[in-house]
């Protein structure tokens, strides 16, 4: 009989100080953030030496507070698994040094997890993955698509040139003026339009699955500017749903294109982006058209948590990964398939 595998995950690449104890890779027996929405909410974004800072405080508590809720003992856990990039590297220290402490004090092996990764098996937490498999990663930094024909496999077939969608996101919220995070504004403004601006869509070359954001967010800033110049009033809502509408109509006619052509057995759709009601609706309905089975974690698993980083890091113990206690933060850490 097989026996459990229980996995202590720790996520603090950007402004989320996370753990969680998941079990066989699947079933989450804790999950705990600290946000730190509040705080960084009064600099219109995220200051690299604050995130840093408000991770020392919460790690330690975040940790015994994840196994509380778990009910586990140090002992009890096979393994720690930790975001070793990419993010901001102050801090990435903190939680991969927490990380190192915490398997050195209790003799446990030490696991460095790619936070895309980590994204990607989020939707482990909800069912299991059907190779080969398609990964629509969308969030603040990343816009990619990869294929997967195994656990740890990843084929990148398509990322953006510039802005992430994400960024693109925060960038146009700070034009209309809406508040820190960005994105969830602009897709609730979005929903509630019944009118959309025009905006242009790049397609670049015809066979392409890159993604180019940058000229999109240039044409709502100029079309604001020029209707400055002229006297007239915003329509924000209008602006959102256009501006949605562009991103939307390009990831999704983008995935399901290659889904077909790499005739995968799921599409699975992750990072914070993934949260955006407007572009999760776009997806099912498409690919339930092309009776394509699509898969996307709940809201609470879109955004960065530990339960993901332990998740993907499961995977990583079961095929025989570890990672030196000498283990440095990568801010550019790029995503290799873990076998290379």
């Amino acid at each position: 009989m097989k026996r459990d595998v229980y996995i202590l995950g720790i996520e603090t690449s950007c402004d989320e100080t996370a753990a969680s104890v998941v079990k066989n890779g699947s079933e989450i027996i804790s999950n705990v953030v600290a946000s730190q929405i509040e705080s960084q909410k009064r600099f219109g974004g995220v200051v690299p030496e604050i995130a840093s800072r408000h991770h020392v405080e919460e790690i330690t508590l975040v940790i015994e507070k994840a196994l509380q809720d778990a009910e586990l003992a140090p002992e009890e856990l096979d393994a720690v698994a930790v975001t070793e990039g990419p993010g901001l590297v102050g801090a990435l220290l903190v939680g991969i040094n927490a990380a190192k402490a915490f398997a050195f004090a209790n003799s446990l092996p030490i696991i460095g997890v790619h936070h895309i990764a980590g994204h990607i098996y989020a939707n482990q937490l909800m069912q299991p993955m059907e190779f080969p498999l398609l990964a629509l990663i969308v969030s603040g930094g990343h816009t990619e698509m990869v294929i997967m024909k195994d656990h740890g496999s990843f084929e990148l077939i398509g990322e953006t040139r510039d802005d992430a969608a994400g960024e693109a996101y925060d960038k146009v919220a700070r034009v209309l003026g809406l508040p820190y995070p960005g994105g969830p504004h602009v897709d609730q403004l979005a929903l509630a339009s019944t009118s959309a601006v025009e905006f242009p869509i790049a397609w670049l070359e015809k066979d392409s699955y890159d993604f180019s954001f940058s000229g999109l967010k240039s044409s709502v800033i100029n079309y604001k500017h020029n209707l400055e110049q002229r006297g007239e009033t915003l329509d924000a809502e209008a602006v959102a749903a256009g501006f949605q509408k562009s991103v939307v109509e390009v990831l999704t006619v983008k995935a399901v294109k290659a889904a077909k052509e790499y005739n995968v057995k799921q599409v699975i759709a992750a990072g914070g982006v993934a949260a955006n009601k407007g572009l999760r609706s776009s997806l099912e309905v498409a690919f339930a058209q092309e009776d394509i089975p699509f898969s996307v974690p709940p809201i609470s698993l879109c955004t960065d948590n530990a339960a993901m980083i332990a998740a993907a890091g499961t995977q990583m113990f079961l095929s025989g990964v570890r990672s030196e206690l000498s283990m440095n933060g990568r801010p550019g850490m790029q995503l290799t398939s873990w076998n290379e």
